[in-house]
């Protein structure tokens, strides 16, 4: 099952940000750590049109720290502001506020400069799959935010980052199939995570095809049918949530490119 994801209010995000880029300073990029890849839309560096920019790594607190710190250091390799964060975390939001106020420094400086009245600085921030209207918030003294829908992949022609986003529950369970996110997943968390799947589920060999891996972690954590058969979906719901949640350990699925390590 192909997936594919930009329903129409994504096509309406797209045309709300080009509208509303000129009333702004600086754009915030709010990716998901475990995934900053798949996550990521090229649409947006073209939208940006050469604004000041800033990476958020969102729920950096589910994602592999060392991972987190190779991501940071690729986007400051490309020039882009970085920063990670975890929702309700005071020291983020600090690490936050200061580096938008650093790339608004220039823009507010030549407002200064030409004798206009000093106002707030102004940042965009671009939430895939969550906010569904513009909406201005104020962040702190002098700095306003406007929240704008995000906006995925117009198509995705690389599925496996759409089966990833699809596993952190990025896209709805209604658009994938979770016959074809599932082993994805145990994929990858075979490379990244066999400690987390030998103590969480008891498989030994995480190099097995994913089916055994989903049947055995099935029966390791009573997901049986009656007359003993494994029960699949409610198995791959299982793992679906014990990822999403954090309960298999920090795991981050998208590696820094190689030719930029």
């Amino acid at each position: 099952m192909l997936i594919q994801w930009f329903p129409g209010h994504m096509a309406k995000t797209k045309r709300l940000i080009i509208e509303h880029l000129k009333a702004v300073d600086v754009a915030a990029e709010l990716l998901d750590a475990r995934i900053p890849l798949a996550s990521a839309n090229p649409m947006v560096e073209e939208l940006l049109s050469g604004k000041p920019r800033i990476v958020i790594l969102n729920k950096a607190d589910l994602a592999d720290p060392e991972m987190t710190k190779a991501w940071e250091s690729y986007y400051k390799r490309k020039g882009v502001a970085a920063v990670s964060m975890s929702c309700g975390n005071g020291k983020d939001k600090k690490k936050f506020l200061h580096l938008i106020k650093e790339a608004a420094g220039p823009m507010l400086e030549k407002w200064k400069r030409r004798g206009l009245k000093t106002r707030s600085a102004r940042i965009t921030a671009n939430t895939p799959g969550h906010t569904r209207g513009k909406q201005w918030v104020r962040l702190s003294q002098g700095l306003d935010l406007l929240d704008t829908p995000g906006v995925l992949w117009p198509k995705f022609e690389d599925q496996v980052a759409a089966l990833r986003l699809a596993a952190t529950g990025a896209i709805a369970g209604d658009v994938f199939d979770a016959d074809t996110v599932v082993p994805e997943l145990m994929r990858v968390l075979a490379r990244t995570a066999p400690d987390a799947l030998r103590e969480k589920y008891g498989i030994e060999d995480a190099a097995a095809d994913p089916q055994i891996l989903l049947a055995q972690a099935g029966k390791r954590r009573g997901c049986i049918l009656p007359g003993g058969a494994i029960d699949y979906a409610r198995a791959q719901t299982m793992i679906l949530n014990d990822f999403r949640s954090g309960k298999l350990g920090r795991i981050t699925l998208d590696a820094v490119p190689a030719e930029e390590v």
